[in-house]
């Protein structure tokens, strides 16, 4: 079991409805911004993996594995490429916004979990001239990807690290900002993984967690492609962290 500290206050701005711009609202993420918490004075949940997870059956797109009441979902193969790189995602999920929401430094060293393609990545190593962008992929195909685009753009300030299923694989106390859109709902481990990425992030490290907004029935991605903001906020406290806001973005 886990336990709060009696200081941990959580904040929490809710998502609205867009209703100025319906056509695009289905494609709208949830941004969450996270803190990490000092670990004196507060205990972790409980390490042992079979009192964490649930094995049952569920939706056919998850894998039968459950995290806190949510099931865990397929991870997305690198055949999605393409969907990842398609022209209309700028208009349809606002990703200029969202880097715009993240305040980024031109010294910032900053952690694009689930990297994929390098969609963000690259946009972000612009951003980040005198810092570092990890590109952080589970995938051997995503990286190889990324490598190739690595190679052809010229771009130095982007490094590629591949992660395992507990592990991010960063060095400790080395990163001002997580990012990770779109793929926490499929960490087959994610409190191992939420874990691994405080260990990676300075004192005053954020989680910016982008997700599609399972409160909205309309959004049209499958059910355990989605996550609330609540079930968001109960996971990162169980791994010893706290809401700062939620952005609409």
């Amino acid at each position: 079991m886990w336990s709060a500290c009696n200081d941990m206050e959580t904040t929490v701005f809710a998502l609205t409805d867009n209703t100025k711009n319906a056509m695009r609202r289905y494609f709208q993420l949830i941004m969450i911004l996270f803190l990490a918490l000092p670990l004196s004075g507060c205990r972790g949940q409980d390490t042992d993996t079979n009192e964490k997870y649930i094995y049952k059956s569920g939706d056919p797109n998850g894998i039968g594995k459950w995290y806190m009441g949510r099931e865990i979902a397929y991870v997305m193969g690198y055949q999605g490429i393409s969907w990842l790189e398609r022209p209309e995602r700028e208009q349809e999920e606002r990703t200029s916004i969202l880097l715009e929401n993240m305040n980024i430094q031109y010294d910032d060293v900053i952690a694009d979990i689930g990297a994929g393609s390098g969609y963000h990545s690259f946009r972000m190593a612009g951003m980040t001239q005198q810092g570092k962008i990890y590109a952080v992929d589970i995938q051997e195909e995503m990286l190889a990807a990324m490598r190739q685009r690595s190679e052809k753009s010229g771009i130095k300030n982007v490094e590629l690290v591949k992660s395992s299923e507990r592990e991010v694989n960063l060095p400790p106390n080395s990163i001002d900002k997580v990012l990770i859109v779109d793929v926490y709902h499929e960490f087959e481990y994610p409190f191992e993984i939420i874990k691994s990425i405080e260990k990676a992030l300075k004192s005053d490290g954020k989680i910016y967690l982008i997700e599609y907004r399972a409160e909205d029935p309309n959004v049209p991605i499958k059910r355990v492609h989605k996550m609330t903001e609540k079930q968001a906020v109960k996971e990162l406290n169980a791994a010893g962290f706290k809401l700062e806001s939620n952005i609409d973005n």
